[in-house]
Parts: structure tokens; C-alpha cells; sequence
């Protein structure tokens, strides 16, 4: 059996790292700028077929379109109206910026050229950590913290694996959490087949603009709401999904676990993840391929956190801590 491979290589201006593990035929590309999956490849029956509809060239890299394979720090999804409270201050993350143009989506880090950190391969994976101190005090409006991070992607038997661990480096409490905005193609035809099952007793209710409503009645319990209830395997058809699921329950292993399987082209994936909140996107608003994959999107706390008391002590890092989270992709059939 072949050792796994760990290589940098190019995406026109953009550097990448390619881990590939050759007895499995898979293949993960990984660009430095945001530490971003480019690309999933393996093997099946009709020949390598890559299941990340991630960016396709360096334009798509340099503007981020839909933030596909976007990591997602130090915070994720959205602030309401880009404001927030963090030990009663309050804080701007767009000082002067008025109405419909203030947005707060998916963190920092997203255009940052991480550091590759370590890059090595062995008999049992390839992996690659990505590292950055771009989150210091002045680097952002309104984010006063210093954060760093790293991002470990390993490539093993069972799958891909991605560890984050955030450091708070400052001399003040920070709010802080992690989100992965990975998209998902089992065919390349429409989604509307394609069998989805969450292992999740709440879906959080949201206003409007997708942020979730104050206090208790954010949590809204499947029982009530069966037309968004995929504790049991079933065809997406089409409803249009942009929810975000909550108390998950984990198998036996501690994994919570997000199944994706198209029945016509076989593949079937499970996106685990050790804790947090899953929200899943049919892509009905992206900007191009509407509808053709779907995002799985494992988060370490809710959308608004940083406004939300119910997750103040998930996003609080202390100076000196750090927090890790965990999340993979299990290849269940291809």
C-alpha cells in the first residue's frame, strides 16, 4: 500500500497544498488564501468525480463568491445589523457605514493567505495546518481581540478531517467561535433527489434576515415542524433550507452526524462534527450553479452568538485559552 502524499502545487497566482491518498485514488486540493478546500476528489463507478463545488480558478479564489469552503472565524454566519455587545460594550464592526449595506457574514479570514505551519504525510494520512495572526487588535472595525488560529486538514482512511484550534493571545476575554461553509455535489444534476438526514431535535427559528429571533423562541422543537424534520432520511425536493439545526445527538463515538446521498449516482457523505449547531443551505441565492449542491455547515454556536446570552459562554476564550473543534467528512459509498 502506498504512503499517503502531502505536495504544494499552484492555482495561478494562489499557492496550494495537495494531499492525496493514492490507495483510495482521493485527492484534496487546499488553497493558503483562507485555507480553503478547493476541491474533493475519489473515485466511483463512473470514473473520479470531485464532491466539493468549491471555487474553480484564482479569480473565483481572489472574490469569494458564496464563501464556499469559507473558514469562518471568529465568528460565523451573521451579526444583526453588524453591532454587538460583548461585557456591556458595545461594538461596530462597520463604523459609518448606515442602512441596507451593513453586513457582518463569516469572519476575517476568508481572503488571509494563511501560513502553512506543517505540511507532512505518512502511512496513515496526509495533513496540512494552516496558521494565521491576522485577527490582532486594529486589523478590524469593531473587533478590538486578538485571536490565533490554526486549521489542520488531515486526510486519512475514513475521510477528511478538519481541527481548528483558536488562542486568544490578548489580555482581555474575547467572543469567539468557529464555522465551516463547505457545499456538497453528489451528481450533476439537481439537488431535489437527494436524500439528507440531521440528526437534530430543534431547528432555530430566524426573522427575515436569517438571524434567529430572541430568547427560548428561537428553539423550535421538529415535532412541530415536520416539513423541515430530517431525523429520518428523506428526499430534499424542494424545499428551500437555510436553518440551522441544534441539539444534535451523537452516535455512539461522540460524532453528530449529517448524512448527504444522492441515490442515482451512489455517493453518500457524513459530515460529523463533536458539537454545535449544523445549518444546512439548498444554495437557492448563490451566485452561480443554483440548487446543484448543498452546504453542509458545521458551527460552534448560532448565528448572532455574540448577541445572544444563551451563547455567551460558548463564544467567551479567555486571555491565554484556546478552544478547539472538530468536524470531518466521512466518505460513506462512491
Amino acid at each position: 500500500m502506498a504512503d499517503y502524499l502531502a505536495e504544494r502545487g499552484h492555482v495561478g497566482h494562489h499557492e496550494i497544498v495537495v494531499l492525496s491518498d493514492p490507495s483510495r485514488g482521493r485527492r484534496v486540493r487546499i488553497a493558503r488564501r483562507g485555507a480553503t478546500l478547493l476541491s474533493f476528489e475519489l473515485p466511483t463507478k463512473h470514473g473520479v468525480y470531485d464532491i466539493a463545488d468549491g471555487y474553480r480558478d484564482a479569480g473565483e479564489l481572489d472574490t469569494r463568491p458564496s464563501s464556499r469552503f469559507a473558514i469562518m472565524v471568529p465568528f460565523a454566519n451573521r451579526i444583526d445589523d453588524a453591532r454587538y455587545l460583548f461585557d456591556g460594550e458595545p461594538y461596530d464592526l462597520q463604523p459609518g457605514v448606515e442602512g441596507a449595506s451593513r453586513a457582518a457574514r463569516h469572519g476575517f479570514v476568508r481572503g488571509v493567505d494563511f501560513t502553512v505551519a506543517d505540511l507532512s504525510a505518512d502511512a496513515q494520512g496526509a495533513r496540512v495546518t494552516f496558521s494565521t495572526h491576522a485577527i490582532h487588535p486594529g486589523a478590524h472595525p469593531g473587533y478590538p481581540f486578538a485571536i490565533d488560529l490554526a486549521v489542520t486538514y488531515t486526510l486519512g482512511a475514513n475521510g477528511l478531517t478538519l481541527e481548528t484550534v483558536m488562542r486568544n493571545v490578548g489580555d482581555e476575554a474575547a467572543p469567539c467561535f468557529f464555522g465551516w461553509h463547505p457545499y456538497f455535489r453528489l451528481s450533476d444534476g439537481p439537488i431535489d433527489g437527494w436524500e439528507l438526514q440531521i440528526p437534530a431535535d430543534t431547528v432555530v427559528r430566524t426573522d427575515a434576515g436569517f438571524i434567529p429571533i430572541p430568547g427560548d423562541e428561537a428553539r423550535v422543537s421538529l415535532d412541530s415542524e415536520p416539513g423541515l424534520d430530517f431525523r429520518q432520511r428523506q428526499p430534499i425536493g424542494a424545499r428551500e433550507l437555510n436553518h440551522a439545526f441544534t441539539d444534535l445527538r451523537c452516535d455512539a463515538d461522540g460524532r453528530a452526524r449529517t448524512r448527504l446521498r444522492d441515490p442515482e449516482s451512489g455517493l453518500a457523505i457524513a459530515m460529523w462534527q463533536s458539537s454545535g449547531v449544523m445549518l444546512a443551505f439548498t444554495a437557492d441565492t448563490v451566485t452561480r450553479d443554483v440548487r446543484r449542491s448543498v452546504a453542509l455547515e458545521p458551527m460552534e454556536s448560532w448565528a448572532d452568538a455574540f448577541n445572544r446570552p444563551d451563547c455567551a459562554a460558548t463564544i467567551r476564550l479567555e486571555p491565554g485559552a484556546e478552544r478547539r473543534f472538530l468536524c470531518g467528512v466521512e466518505i460513506e459509498s462512491a
